[in-house]
């Protein structure tokens, strides 16, 4: 099953409300990353084997973070005034529903109703 870490954009509540479900979560605050630039995050996850959990879209620019490099990043794409309580549902409920292989090595956005998934390129695209 797929690890997560969970950046400082997303609420806190997350990382442990996966942890209760069974799912192996650390959120970057209790790792030492608070405040930390997106690139040091990234490391940490892939030094973990974890894929990213985050609000920040920085993270989705393949340019700058080619999905062949980490795990997989989910970006949460809510709006400001979400409940914690729908945010943090909806997230669980994406990660349950996403294989091992379709977070491995991609940009998951997870928005309210959807999920929309960009995998790496292959060599004939």
């Amino acid at each position: 099953m797929a690890k997560f870490l969970v950046d400082e954009d997303l609420p806190r509540s997350l990382a442990r409300e996966l942890r209760q479900t069974g799912i192996d979560a650390v959120d970057v605050r209790d790792a030492g990353l608070r405040g930390r630039p997106d690139p040091d995050v990234l490391d940490f996850a892939v030094s973990e084997g974890r894929a990213v959990l985050t609000a920040d879209l920085g993270f989705a620019n393949v340019l700058a973070f080619p999905p062949s490099s980490h795990h997989g990043v989910l970006v949460a794409r809510f709006p400001n005034q979400t409940p914690i309580r729908v945010l943090n549902d909806a997230v669980l409920a994406a990660v349950r529903s996403l294989t091992d292989d379709e977070i491995e090595q991609a940009v998951v956005i997870v928005e309210p109703g959807r999920i929309r998934l960009r995998r790496r390129p292959s060599l004939h695209e």
